[in-house]
Order: structure tokens, then sequence, then C-alpha cells
């Protein structure tokens, strides 16, 4: 019997849910993830065997970090350009083979500066692959299953940064970048089934000027619509990017005897973004609003960021247990990119979503170097207050001041 879901006027069919536009999207996420965590993972140990010292791991691991995030912030633009110019796939075939090939040349870096270019231009490949796949996920499913389809989408693909982690474990660090270039290059036969966007393609027959990406800053309103739809994310990308990746200096920090795993934190913190971008995607759906849906999840990150810098965390099962809960909290990550795809019209949506993702990602080029240098003045903990108080700040001042978009129909262009 088909599986349908009651909506206000009659029962939705859960089937375009399993079509394989929304199956490759999700894979396609799945090894983004897997990609773009996996030097998180291994920054330790794959430093470590090029030579460097403990100090100079942390600054020039955090410097190869925003080498990437400077890849993802430049891909961020010109992929979601080419996403509304030449369409939603032309985006997801030649992201996957840049970041695949850049991962693969990863595995035989032998020099730190090599390494950096190498993650670079990862970070350029990685930059087009859920903006793109949420994208064409809320253009081809029914306004009542968006919720779903994202949460779906993003819940499979943070799935990657768990199989990172325990391809880590089986594995040296080089092997598993070129396990990650492997899997991209595999998905691409995939991908040939595809069908592009059928809304995509009824603006590509008129005159309407697509992947305008100077267009997103045409009127105070569009331009505010696209800061609000990035402040909302800032909390996850804290989250990821400085209380999970450094968290080996937290442990410290608090004065847990017992060494924090980096790659471990990671691991815990995107097991629970995976329940956490099911359940923000049932109730979003549930409560018919997608900012509430993000304000609950965002106010439960507040209060664990909160216990998390607090200094009473004394034991590394406390920790991990702690990474665990944070990464479930900030998992409306599926949310805010469908909240993005929403408040853009069709010709607009790929160039706003793709780069809205990628920029919150690229946040990291502000806040590690803003978290290094208040750190040895105010210490590990302050520093990482100062920069949760800022993002915690900008996230729900965007998220009270922004429209609600659930149920919106997407069928209309930007002027």
């Amino acid at each position: 019997m088909q599986s349908t879901i009651s909506t206000s006027s009659s029962p939705v069919s859960l089937r375009p849910l399993f079509t394989l536009p929304v199956i490759v999207a999700a894979l396609g996420y799945f090894v983004d993830v897997y990609d773009l965590l996996l030097f998180n993972i291994v920054r330790v140990p794959s430093l470590k065997d090029l030579g460097l010292s403990e100090a100079e791991i942390s600054l020039i691991g955090g410097r190869i970090l925003n080498y990437q995030q400077a890849g993802l912030l430049l891909g961020g633009i010109l992929w979601g350009i080419l996403g509304d110019k030449r369409g939603r796939l032309s985006v997801l075939f030649g992201s996957i083979i840049t970041y695949s090939l850049a991962n693969l040349a990863c595995g035989f870096v032998h020099d730190p500066q090599i390494y950096a270019w190498f993650r670079f231009v990862a970070g350029l490949g990685l930059a087009g692959e859920l903006g793109a796949g949420i994208t064409l996920v809320s253009e081809i499913l029914p306004k009542e299953l968006r919720g779903y389809g994202s949460s779906l989408v993003a819940s499979v693909g943070l799935l990657g940064a768990v199989v990172a982690y325990f391809t880590v474990t089986l594995f040296d660090w080089r092997t598993t970048y070129l396990v990650g270039g492997g899997l991209g290059l595999g998905l691409l036969a995939l991908r040939v089934s595809v069908l592009e966007s059928a809304m995509f393609k009824k603006v590509q027959g008129t005159s309407v000027s697509r992947g305008n990406f100077w267009a997103l800053f045409h009127g105070r309103d569009r331009v505010l619509r696209y800061f609000r739809c990035m402040g909302i994310a800032l909390p996850t990308y804290l989250v990821i990017g400085i209380l999970a990746t450094f968290s080996n200096e937290f442990g410290k920090a608090l004065g847990i005897d017992e060494a924090i795993q980096p790659g471990r934190c990671v691991m815990f913190t995107y097991i629970g973004t995976v329940i956490g971008d099911l359940s923000s995607g049932i109730l979003s759906q549930r409560l018919r609003s997608r900012k509430k849906a993000i304000g609950l999840m965002m106010g439960l990150t507040a209060f664990f960021v909160f216990v998390y810098l607090s200094g009473v965390i004394s034991s590394a099962s406390t920790f991990y247990a702690l990474c665990l809960c944070m990464g479930f909290s900030i998992g409306y990550i599926a949310m805010f990119l469908t909240i993005t795809a929403e408040s853009f019209g069709t010709n607009l949506r790929a160039t706003a979503t793709t780069s809205v993702a990628n920029n919150v990602r690229a946040t990291t080029l502000l806040s590690i170097p803003a978290f290094q240098a208040m750190k040895p003045s105010v210490g590990v903990l302050g520093a990482a207050a100062i920069v949760a108080l800022v993002c915690f700040g900008l996230g729900f001042w965007s998220l009270i001041t922004m429209e609600e978009t659930f149920g919106k129909e997407l069928d209309y262009t930007e002027a």
C-alpha cells in the first residue's frame, strides 16, 4: 500500500521522496560530507606524519582548513551562478569531478603548503554539491514534502562524516583520501540518469536574467533576505568548525585527564546532526513552520554550547556525549538551506542557495583567526565564548526578522 501524509486538504504520497533525483542528491551529499570533513578528522595524524610539532599542527592546521574554506567561499559563488545559467545538473557533475580528483591528490601529498592548495581545490569542488542538490530537490518535490526531502538528503549525507571516521580507524590517512576520491568518481555513474528540474527548464526558455550573483544585492529587501539566510546558520559552523574541530584544545583547557580525540568528536557531532536533521524536518512539517523548528533547535544549541564552555565537564565520556547533543541541536542544516531555496526565485535560487551554504562554511575564515587571536589573552574557553556570543546574536536576530517560507510556491522569478 502506498504511503501518504495528510495535509489540510488531501493526503500526499511519500513516493516522490524515494525517486532517483532525491536518492542521488542524498548520496552526493554523503560523499561531499565525507570529503569535506576528512581533513578535520585526519588533521592531527596527517600533519604529525608530515613532521609538524604540536604548536604547528594547531596553527598550520587552522591555516590549511581556511584554504579549504576559501575554496568553498569562491566555489559557492561560481557553482551557484553556473547552476542558474546552465542548470542544476551541470553543477552536480562538475563539482564532483573537481573535488574527487583533489582528494585523490591529497593522498599523495608530502608538503604542508601543497596540502593546503589541494584542500583549496577540494573546497572549490565541494562547494557545488549541497546547494545544487537542495535546489533540485526543492524544485522537483511537492511543497508538502520539501521539508521531508531536504531532511532526508541531509541525514543520509551527514552519515558521510561517520563513515569517514571509521575509515580513518581502519586505514591510514592517505588511504582515506583515496577512498573519498574513488567514491566521488563512482557516484558519477548514478548521475547520468537524473533529469533536470522542470522549473529551471521553464525559465531557461525565457529572456529572464539567470545566475547574476550581484542581483542578490539589488534592493534592501533582497540583501536582507540573503544575509538572514546566512545568519540563522552561524551556530552550526561554530560547533563544527571550532568546538568539534579543536576539541583537543578544549579538553586540555577543561583539565580532562584523557586526551580528547578531535576525530571522535567530529564523528559524535555528526551522528547527532543526522538525528537532528531528520527530527527538524519532521518538526517543521508538524509545526507547519520553518522558523519555529529552527528557533527550537537554535535555542537548544545555545544551551549545549553554554554547558560546553562553562567548565563543568570533567570526563572524556561526558565531553563526547555533549558533542553528540550539540550535533543533534545543530541538525537544522537542511532547514536553513530549504528556507534559502524557498526565499528566492528560480532564476537566482541556485546562486543564492549554493553561495549561502558555502558562505556559512567559510565563516571559519573569520571565526578561526578570531578564536586563535584571542586565545593568548582570554584563554581557549573565553575566546570561544566571545565568538559564540556573536554567532548566536546574529543567528537569533536573523531568525526573528525573516519571513516564514513554509508551503511557499516556488515557480516564480526575481525581477
